[in-house]
């Protein structure tokens, strides 16, 4: 049976790219965002990059990576290790693993709008008592 409440795209229906530096990528694409699945060897460094329109947000997942920003003419590194989340917006930076293992991390990827949905976010959430789900199971009203 079809679920069509639920859209699981298995890694196997991933774009998958292996970059010329190293990086491993898992690109699962929406209409409306993305999310990548990272692989981010030992010693790998990723090129200088920023994006214009499009903002980044970085769940690491295992390991630990360097982010690296220019910020007023400086370099500033960041370490990010496994359950930090970090959003990069709009800046010049690039990741790198220093460390033994290689590190893993999901990139969520959109286009914000400057609307603030925090409010809107926090009370999207309709519960369910078990008898309503029986009645949901049941299809009667």
């Amino acid at each position: 049976m079809e679920n069509q409440s639920l859209d699981l795209k298995k890694l196997q229906e991933s774009i998958f790219v292996k970059k010329e530096e190293g990086t491993e990528v898992n690109y699962f694409l929406y209409p409306e965002f993305e999310v990548h699945r990272n692989s981010l060897p030992s010693g790998v460094i990723q090129e200088w990059h920023a994006h214009t329109q499009v903002e980044e947000v970085i769940a690491c997942t295992r390991g630990s990576f360097i982010v690296e920003t220019i910020e007023n003419q400086k370099l500033i590194s960041t370490c990010v290790e496994q359950g930090d989340v970090v959003r990069v917006r709009n800046s010049v930076h690039r990741l790198r693993n220093d460390e033994e293992n290689s590190a893993e991390f999901i990139v969520f990827r959109f286009l914000p709008d400057g609307e603030e949905k925090q409010e809107q976010i926090k009370r999207d959430k309709r519960t369910y008592t078990d008898e309503q789900v029986q009645l949901l199971l049941s299809n009667k009203e």
